[in-house]
Protein backbone atom coordinates (compact mmCIF):
# COMPACT_ATOMS: atom_id res chain seq x y z
CA UNK A 1 0.00 0.00 0.00
CA UNK A 2 1.01 3.54 -0.58
CA UNK A 3 1.22 5.42 2.14
CA UNK A 4 1.96 9.48 2.98
CA UNK A 5 3.25 10.53 5.84
CA UNK A 6 3.09 14.61 6.45
CA UNK A 7 5.68 15.55 8.52
CA UNK A 8 9.31 14.96 9.18
CA UNK A 9 9.60 14.41 13.01
CA UNK A 10 10.27 11.48 15.43
CA UNK A 11 6.92 10.37 15.21
CA UNK A 12 6.89 10.02 11.30
CA UNK A 13 10.45 8.31 11.70
CA UNK A 14 8.96 6.58 14.47
CA UNK A 15 5.81 5.17 12.14
CA UNK A 16 7.54 5.54 8.84
CA UNK A 17 10.34 2.73 9.74
CA UNK A 18 6.91 0.80 11.36
CA UNK A 19 5.68 0.86 7.74
CA UNK A 20 8.58 -0.16 5.51
CA UNK A 21 8.82 -3.09 7.85
CA UNK A 22 5.22 -4.15 6.79
CA UNK A 23 6.63 -3.78 2.79
CA UNK A 24 4.36 -0.99 2.33
CA UNK A 25 5.62 1.58 -0.40
CA UNK A 26 6.34 5.61 2.14
CA UNK A 27 5.85 9.07 0.64
CA UNK A 28 7.07 11.67 3.16
CA UNK A 29 5.82 15.55 2.92
CA UNK A 30 6.76 18.49 4.57
CA UNK A 31 7.00 21.86 4.24
CA UNK A 32 10.80 21.62 4.48
CA UNK A 33 11.71 19.38 1.81
CA UNK A 34 15.11 19.07 2.47
CA UNK A 35 14.42 17.76 6.37
CA UNK A 36 11.37 15.36 4.19
CA UNK A 37 14.01 14.23 1.65
CA UNK A 38 16.54 13.32 4.35
CA UNK A 39 14.47 11.69 6.75
CA UNK A 40 13.24 9.00 3.44
CA UNK A 41 17.04 8.30 2.92
CA UNK A 42 18.11 8.22 6.37
CA UNK A 43 15.07 5.42 6.43
CA UNK A 44 16.62 3.27 3.71
CA UNK A 45 13.52 2.15 2.50
CA UNK A 46 10.96 2.05 -0.51
CA UNK A 47 10.44 5.50 0.88
CA UNK A 48 10.62 9.63 -0.87
CA UNK A 49 11.06 13.01 -0.12
CA UNK A 50 9.12 15.69 -1.15
CA UNK A 51 7.53 19.33 -0.66
CA UNK A 52 3.88 19.44 0.54
CA UNK A 53 1.59 20.24 -1.82
CA UNK A 54 2.69 18.31 -4.32
CA UNK A 55 -0.02 15.99 -5.56
CA UNK A 56 -0.75 13.29 -2.91
CA UNK A 57 -0.60 11.16 -6.10
CA UNK A 58 -1.95 6.97 -5.18
CA UNK A 59 -1.61 7.67 -1.34
CA UNK A 60 -4.76 5.91 0.02
CA UNK A 61 -3.66 6.53 3.34
CA UNK A 62 -2.48 10.07 4.42
CA UNK A 63 -0.89 10.01 8.14
CA UNK A 64 -0.92 13.39 9.49
CA UNK A 65 2.39 13.48 11.84
CA UNK A 66 2.19 17.12 13.02
CA UNK A 67 1.40 18.28 16.50
CA UNK A 68 -2.24 20.64 17.16
CA UNK A 69 -3.03 22.78 15.39
CA UNK A 70 -1.18 22.12 12.41
CA UNK A 71 -2.94 19.18 11.82
CA UNK A 72 -6.05 20.42 11.60
CA UNK A 73 -4.34 23.41 9.11
CA UNK A 74 -2.91 20.81 6.91
CA UNK A 75 -6.27 19.02 6.21
CA UNK A 76 -7.44 22.17 5.58
CA UNK A 77 -5.21 23.16 3.16
CA UNK A 78 -5.05 19.41 1.10
CA UNK A 79 -9.06 19.05 1.88
CA UNK A 80 -9.78 18.87 -1.60
CA UNK A 81 -7.49 16.31 -2.01
CA UNK A 82 -7.81 14.18 0.76
CA UNK A 83 -11.54 13.60 -0.66
CA UNK A 84 -12.21 9.74 -0.07
CA UNK A 85 -8.78 8.82 1.37
CA UNK A 86 -8.05 7.33 5.13
CA UNK A 87 -6.49 10.28 7.00
CA UNK A 88 -4.93 9.24 10.42
CA UNK A 89 -4.77 11.82 13.04
CA UNK A 90 -1.64 11.04 15.72
CA UNK A 91 -1.67 14.22 17.54
CA UNK A 92 -2.38 15.06 21.35
CA UNK A 93 -3.40 18.53 21.71
CA UNK A 94 -1.49 18.94 25.29
CA UNK A 95 -1.46 22.24 27.05
CA UNK A 96 2.67 21.45 28.08
CA UNK A 97 3.12 23.92 30.14
CA UNK A 98 1.00 22.14 32.54
CA UNK A 99 -0.29 18.93 30.97
CA UNK A 100 -3.34 19.24 32.95
CA UNK A 101 -5.59 20.26 30.46
CA UNK A 102 -6.37 19.84 26.60
CA UNK A 103 -6.36 22.81 23.69
CA UNK A 104 -9.27 21.64 21.46
CA UNK A 105 -12.56 23.36 22.07
CA UNK A 106 -13.91 21.70 25.23
CA UNK A 107 -15.31 17.97 24.23
CA UNK A 108 -13.85 17.73 20.81
CA UNK A 109 -10.60 16.16 19.47
CA UNK A 110 -8.11 16.73 17.72
CA UNK A 111 -9.02 14.14 15.34
CA UNK A 112 -12.80 16.19 14.85
CA UNK A 113 -11.08 18.89 14.62
CA UNK A 114 -9.32 17.77 11.11
CA UNK A 115 -12.69 15.71 9.92
CA UNK A 116 -14.19 19.07 10.15
CA UNK A 117 -11.56 20.77 8.80
CA UNK A 118 -11.34 18.27 5.55
CA UNK A 119 -15.00 17.04 5.56
CA UNK A 120 -14.58 14.47 2.76
CA UNK A 121 -12.23 12.33 4.34
CA UNK A 122 -12.13 9.05 6.53
CA UNK A 123 -10.46 10.37 9.58
CA UNK A 124 -8.66 7.73 11.96
CA UNK A 125 -7.36 8.31 15.11
CA UNK A 126 -4.03 6.30 15.65
CA UNK A 127 -0.35 6.26 17.33
CA UNK A 128 -1.61 8.60 20.24
CA UNK A 129 -0.79 6.48 22.30
CA UNK A 130 2.22 5.34 21.15
CA UNK A 131 5.26 7.73 22.24
CA UNK A 132 8.07 8.05 19.42
CA UNK A 133 10.87 6.57 21.61
CA UNK A 134 8.59 3.09 22.33
CA UNK A 135 7.22 2.89 18.83
CA UNK A 136 10.95 3.22 17.07
CA UNK A 137 12.62 0.78 19.33
CA UNK A 138 10.20 -2.08 17.95
CA UNK A 139 8.49 -4.76 19.57
CA UNK A 140 4.80 -5.81 20.38
CA UNK A 141 2.54 -2.99 21.65
CA UNK A 142 -1.14 -1.36 21.22
CA UNK A 143 -2.17 0.80 18.95
CA UNK A 144 -5.66 2.00 19.74
CA UNK A 145 -7.65 3.14 16.88
CA UNK A 146 -10.99 5.41 16.74
CA UNK A 147 -12.86 6.47 13.81
CA UNK A 148 -16.45 6.28 12.13
CA UNK A 149 -15.98 4.76 9.06
CA UNK A 150 -15.43 0.69 9.79
CA UNK A 151 -13.48 -0.16 6.21
CA UNK A 152 -10.91 2.78 6.96
CA UNK A 153 -10.38 1.49 10.13
CA UNK A 154 -10.20 -1.95 9.23
CA UNK A 155 -7.22 -0.32 6.79
CA UNK A 156 -5.43 1.34 9.43
CA UNK A 157 -5.44 -1.69 11.71
CA UNK A 158 -3.85 -3.73 8.49
CA UNK A 159 -1.06 -1.43 8.58
CA UNK A 160 -0.54 -1.58 12.24
CA UNK A 161 -0.80 -5.12 11.87
CA UNK A 162 1.91 -5.10 9.32
CA UNK A 163 4.48 -3.25 11.48
CA UNK A 164 4.50 -6.17 14.32
CA UNK A 165 2.00 -4.21 16.79
CA UNK A 166 -1.42 -5.27 17.91
CA UNK A 167 -4.61 -2.87 16.78
CA UNK A 168 -7.43 -2.08 18.87
CA UNK A 169 -10.29 -0.94 17.53
CA UNK A 170 -12.63 1.12 20.01
CA UNK A 171 -15.16 3.05 17.56
CA UNK A 172 -16.08 5.67 16.90
CA UNK A 173 -14.18 9.16 16.01
CA UNK A 174 -15.88 10.72 19.53
CA UNK A 175 -13.78 7.89 21.35
CA UNK A 176 -10.57 9.87 20.16
CA UNK A 177 -10.75 12.55 22.79
CA UNK A 178 -10.82 10.05 25.84
CA UNK A 179 -7.71 8.56 23.62
CA UNK A 180 -6.12 12.27 23.63
CA UNK A 181 -7.50 13.09 27.42
CA UNK A 182 -5.41 9.68 28.35
CA UNK A 183 -2.42 10.10 26.92
CA UNK A 184 -2.17 13.74 28.37
CA UNK A 185 -2.07 12.22 31.56
CA UNK A 186 0.73 9.78 30.59
CA UNK A 187 2.93 12.34 29.64
CA UNK A 188 1.79 14.40 32.87
CA UNK A 189 3.60 11.27 35.03
CA UNK A 190 6.62 10.39 32.99
CA UNK A 191 8.69 11.56 35.37
CA UNK A 192 7.17 9.76 38.17
CA UNK A 193 7.56 6.76 36.70
CA UNK A 194 10.67 7.57 35.26
CA UNK A 195 9.04 6.71 31.64
CA UNK A 196 11.58 8.59 30.10
CA UNK A 197 9.13 9.19 27.11
CA UNK A 198 9.32 5.69 26.29
CA UNK A 199 6.38 4.22 27.58
CA UNK A 200 2.96 2.46 25.76
CA UNK A 201 -0.55 1.72 26.77
CA UNK A 202 -0.96 -1.93 26.56
CA UNK A 203 -3.86 -4.22 27.83
CA UNK A 204 -2.97 -7.78 28.76
CA UNK A 205 -5.03 -9.89 30.53
CA UNK A 206 -4.52 -11.14 34.35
Amino acid sequence: MEVLIVGAGKMARAIGTRLLAGGHQLRIAGRNHDEARTLAAELNGDATGEPLGDPLGAASVVILALPYPADRMVAEQLAGDLVGRVVVDIANPVNFGTFDDLTTPTGVSAAEEVAKAASGAKVVKAFNTTLAGRLAAGGTLDVFLAGDDERARDTVAALVADGGMRPIDVGGLKHAHTLEAFQMLCMKVQDQIGGNWSTSLELAPG
